[in-house]
């Protein structure tokens, strides 16, 4: 086919100079674009201080948010009674059952629910109601000089990942990767929440008795922790909502995923630099990840870790209660911890939380101990 570049070019042109009027006409088109999810992002991101939330007690604010996928009121009933049943006080967010095609709402309305949230100074945490997708297209809405301003408990997973590592990076607020309204809140869950979040000391974490674990390179790795959906984390590549790498221990989880995605999701990690980064590495869960019927020849998960993470020479092993399974661990994202790929264990080196006034001895008692 002939192209006529002379009109080709004209065209071009003419179309440069409506777009110079449409923004002469409307001199917000350039704010509004700042607060577009397609806006260009800083280069950079200074260094901040941790900050960690103050511990939970009975009576506490617990806002229920929903920055993710629609919220079905009938998924959130077991989670939301436990809470309520330990004391805690459950206020939703003012758009928890909107809905906005797979969305909970209007992007604008699921960031605002967020930033309300942290700035009431009478809510104590904010736990999401379920993952989904969403979370990545509200962080250009969020403010994160209101969670530097009131840290507070900020909890979920899978797309909730997002969240969790952009107030790690932009804020310096301790994040936690843990049950959201929607999960299963079983004994050995609300366990590990309590030992994290209310009890709030270092401990060593561990799987239940009964899970198994595999070690895909020996050895002991100490290093701030950083906890992620994959596929989540991938997508962010690129951004400045991650944070550094360097020492990280990076812990990751899936649910879905046939294994050629597993294979491509970890190369992303690879070819942008950030596996070599790492001082530990912890492959949790990968539920539904399998796919056995399949026509194609495929790699099975094991080889696949086995080639991207086994060269990386790093403790390293696979199969941590976290993720889209009814036992999870609840994990503080920037707290420095020691892991041991041999015994499965991750320790906390400091407190997750501020403490505040000793724990009731009838809670300390009620399983915490049993967490490690």
């Amino acid at each position: 086919m002939m192209i006529n570049h002379g009109r080709s070019r004209r065209f071009w042109l003419r179309g440069l100079g409506a777009l110079a009027l449409a923004t002469q006409i409307d001199g917000r088109s350039l704010a509004r674009a700042a607060d577009s999810p397609l806006s260009p992002l800083p280069t950079a991101n200074p260094v901040r201080p941790l900050l960690r939330p103050r511990s939970l007690r009975p009576g506490d604010t617990i806002a229920i948010v929903a920055p993710a996928g629609r919220v079905a009121a009938a998924d959130l009933q077991q989670g939301w009674q436990w809470l309520t049943q330990q004391g805690f006080r459950l206020v939703p967010g003012r758009h928890l059952f909107d809905r906005d095609g797979y969305l909970a709402g209007r992007d604008r309305d699921r960031a605002a629910d967020l930033n309300r949230a942290f700035a009431d100074p009478q809510v104590a945490a904010i736990i999401c109601a379920r993952g989904g997708w969403g979370c990545a297209r509200i962080l250009p809405l969020l403010d994160w000089e209101l969670a530097r301003s009131h840290p507070k408990i900020l909890l979920g997973f899978s797309d909730i990942s997002a969240l969790l590592l952009a107030y790690y990076e932009r804020s310096g607020l301790v994040t936690f990767h843990g049950p959201v309204i929607a999960s299963r809140w079983n004994a050995f869950s609300t366990a590990a929440w309590q030992q994290v979040l209310m009890a709030g000391t270092a401990a060593t974490l561990q799987n239940p008795p009964q899970q198994t674990h595999r070690v895909i390179h020996p050895g002991q790795a100490q290093g701030p922790l950083v906890v992620a959906n994959l596929s989540v984390l991938a997508a962010m590549v690129g951004s400045t909502y991650l944070p550094q790498w360097a020492g990280k221990i990076l812990v990751v989880e899936e649910v879905g995923e046939p294994v050629y995605r597993v294979d491509r999701l970890l190369s992303q990690l690879k070819l942008a630099g950030l596996l070599d980064q790492l001082a530990g590495f912890v492959f949790a869960q990968c539920t539904r990840c399998e796919s056995p019927g399949d026509r194609e020849p495929a790699l099975s998960l094991n080889r696949v870790l086995d080639d991207w993470i086994r060269p990386l020479g790093i403790p390293s092993w696979q199969g941590l209660a976290l993720g889209h399974v009814p036992d999870k661990l609840t994990l503080p994202i920037g707290i420095p911890v020691a892991i041991d790929a041999e015994r499965a264990t991750l320790q906390l080196l400091e407190a997750p939380v501020e403490l505040r006034e000793p724990l009731a001895a009838n809670l300390t008692a009620n399983g915490l101990r049993s967490m490690g």
